[in-house]
């Protein structure tokens, strides 16, 4: 299976044949975009779609989200990390999902009004998705092939980081608050570091983890 960096880097070179499904080079890159499709942004950064060919060469913080959950008001925290740091390379990318105790059972269109107008929330969010299981989305079944099986979410707005190389970086349980200083080190420390040429294929180690991480889990 290719490396999340190789799906990257394959869709940054794709030209609008391959984009359109045609003269791909075999079916395993046509399951990389179909899998880029579905993580389509909604937010006003991405209006074109295509979020990877979007977030080439930057640091990635991806949460699954959740409208009726008691952790629901850090999309408060999220969208003020996204303003501090946006400018500087960290995309903040919501992905609504309902496997956690139903608590996102509206439709797409209703979550983006709900986030929109009740956290004013502008960083991008996908379509909702599944995040666990035999349907869980590719982001999430990469990242525990890379990572082992605790790094599964376990409830809603488990945070994966990604760094501008395609490559795990940390994960950060539900109650890591975005504010939290286990979290704003690890993105301090990504967006710190100079951007070299990528390198295709280098496996992914498993993501630090800090103590503080690990005994917020009680939660999940």
């Amino acid at each position: 299976m290719p490396t999340f960096a190789e799906w990257r880097a394959a869709l940054n070179a794709a030209g609008p044949e391959a984009r359109s499904g045609a003269n791909l080079r075999d079916a395993t890159w046509k399951r990389e975009w179909d899998f880029a499709k579905a993580l389509e942004a909604k937010g006003p950064e991405f209006p074109s779609g295509g979020i990877f060919r979007k977030v080439i060469g930057k640091v990635l913080l991806v949460v699954n989200t959740a409208s009726e959950c008691g952790l629901t008001p850090q999309y408060r925290g999220l969208e003020a990390l996204w303003e501090k740091y946006r400018k500087r390379g960290l995309v903040v990318l919501g992905v609504p999902s309902n496997d956690f105790g139903g608590q996102e059972p509206g439709t797409e269109a209703e979550i983006k009004n709900f986030c929109t107008t009740k956290y004013k929330v502008t960083f991008p969010m996908t379509a909702k998705n599944a995040v666990i299981g035999e349907h869980a989305h590719p982001l999430y079944k990469w990242v525990i092939a890379q990572a082992g099986e605790a790094a599964a979410p376990r409830w809603n707005f488990h945070k994966y980081l990604i760094d501008a190389k395609g490559e795990l970086a940390g994960t950060f349980g539900s109650k890591v608050a975005p504010d939290d200083a286990a979290l704003t080190t690890a993105i301090e420390a990504q967006l710190g570091r100079t951007v070299g040429p990528r390198k295709i294929g280098r496996p992914c180690k498993a993501p630090p983890s800090s103590e503080s991480v690990t005994n917020q889990e009680s939660l999940l």
